[in-house]
């Protein structure tokens, strides 16, 4: 039940009866729990980009740690551990964000950047998230704006027009890249060059186009669109060159921290073969190259 706390007493309506469990919506808290505390984002209720902010984050911790049970508790996983975050805010370093502007306005100010509201269409603006890197809300915000400048046609629907839109940051180097997802082909030439004069720290910007009726992230069709450099992302002392499609973890610091647990838990050896079996990127896998004799990897991203 989105909303609800273990152990608060509280009405709700019942809205689904699965097999094994049962969904309602909370409509009155009448006693809160001693662990529910004030979400420190003001949009937090509308937005549903985050789930349990308004739980304190050790119970936060507590509360995922049990998840893990229940997901694993097949596995007999015993003595699971917590490893608290490094940082709380501004974790993320690469955003997903819903851009739109309303053709029926006729406002070259209308250009928003958000995300949808839980189940549903309804574009909450977002101008300055909680959990995302500063300079890639920025950048999204100012992409909406000169989307709705040069009035370029994105994906249709009731009347509005909306994309998606992927901001990665390499916060080591300072260099974002941008993909741009819409149903048709775009010209963006233009805007490119506006957004690099105000933001040189973009070095890739790609255009994904998807004529499928649900829109989605990856696509086959893609086309680099004026700014072509290298986009490089660093891990301990290696340097990987992204292409658009490639999957990278999303809080760089936290990886860091992860994978030295990984490495701590296999205990490999130099007899070890290894085989990183959907490795993307490859970073974990070459976490470990340097400990064990083989490393096999299955590449999913072979083509630019």
């Amino acid at each position: 039940m989105p909303g609800a706390l273990k152990g608060e007493d509280i009405y709700c309506q019942i809205t689904s009866i699965k097999r094994n469990f049962v969904e309602a919506k909370l409509l009155k808290v009448n006693k809160k729990s001693k662990f529910r505390v004030v979400p420190a984002c003001t949009i937090y209720n509308e937005c549903g980009g985050c789930q349990i902010m308004h739980l304190h984050y050790d119970k936060q911790l507590e509360f995922k740690t049990d998840l893990l049970h229940q997901a694993l508790k097949n596995l007999l996983l015993r003595d699971m551990k917590n490893m608290r975050s490094v940082q709380l805010s501004e974790c993320r370093n690469q955003s997903t964000t819903v851009l739109s502007f309303n053709s029926r306005l006729g406002n070259l100010k209308s250009g928003q950047a958000g995300l949808y509201a839980q189940n549903s269409h309804y574009l909450v603006e977002l101008k300055d998230c909680l959990v995302q890197d500063k300079e890639t809300q920025v950048i999204a915000n100012r992409l909406a704006e000169l989307l709705t400048y040069h009035q370029i046609p994105l994906q249709m629907r009731e009347n509005a027009r909306c994309s998606h839109h992927h901001g990665t940051q390499s916060k080591k180097n300072g260099q974002v890249q941008i993909i741009i997802v819409t149903n048709r082909q775009l010209n963006v030439t233009q805007l490119v060059k506006d957004l690099v004069k105000d933001f040189p720290e973009v070095v890739t910007v790609a255009v994904n186009t998807n004529t499928a009726k649900q829109v989605k992230s990856m696509v086959k069709r893609q086309k680099l669109s004026g700014v072509k450099r290298e986009f490089k992302k660093e891990y301990s002392t290696m340097s990987f060159s992204l292409s658009p499609r490639a999957f990278y973890q999303l809080n760089p610091e936290q990886t860091e921290i992860l994978y030295s647990e990984a490495i701590k838990a296999l205990d490999v050896s130099k007899e070890d073969h290894l085989i990183d079996a959907y490795c993307g990127v490859g970073t974990i896998g070459f976490a470990f190259a340097n400990k064990v004799r083989v490393l096999e990897e299955w590449i999913l991203f072979q083509k630019p």
